[in-house]
């Protein structure tokens, strides 16, 4: 193994964000039965330094790879293109960030967990669309600049999920 392989070439996978998860899954275990530190317990520092290494480098490419918005930063990273150093954003879809925050906050403020749920359903549903559409940006068009921006979108959608997630915890715990 060599540590200069990109995390695609780590698994034996071609660069693309339309993987194959079981296929990433069983190259993950492969690997790391090869390298995982127990393997090498009774091995000499050096050894055993170097298996924490691969391991820690193999479990690492493995979960940038299986999620989508991980994956997708990285791939535009293989490319020279850092997604979210820019915070340029659609205005539509700064219009649309107000309206499902004002949404969250009354139902939050209302105490209506049928109605985060509702909005989760539709948190998931977009985020769900986001990633279709950079599988076609990235795999098909190979339209960078386009799925820089769906990065973007998505990172934000994952933190809309997660604020419907903690206000219907606070709600399940009231």
């Amino acid at each position: 193994m060599d540590f200069k392989q990109n995390h695609f070439e780590l698994f034996g996978l071609t660069p693309v964000f339309r993987i194959d998860p079981g296929r990433l899954e069983a190259a993950y275990r492969e690997i790391q039965n090869q390298v995982h530190p127990d393997r090498f317990a009774s091995g000499g520092d050096a050894e055993k330094r170097l298996s924490m290494q691969w391991s820690t480098r193999v479990n690492e490419a493995y979960q940038t790879l299986k999620s989508a918005l991980t994956r997708a930063r990285y791939l535009l990273q293989l490319q020279g293109i850092e997604a979210l150093a820019e915070t340029a954003m659609p205005p539509a879809f700064l219009l649309q960030q107000m309206e499902w925050h004002e949404a969250i906050a009354e139902a939050r403020a209302s105490r209506k967990m049928n109605s985060l749920d509702k909005l989760m359903g539709q948190m998931r549903a977009e985020a769900k669309r986001v990633e279709i559409d950079l599988a076609s940006q990235i795999d098909d068009a190979m339209d960078y600049a386009a799925a820089a921006v769906s990065v973007r979108k998505l990172k934000f959608l994952h933190k809309l999920i997660e604020e419907i997630g903690d206000a219907q915890e606070e709600l399940e715990l009231a």
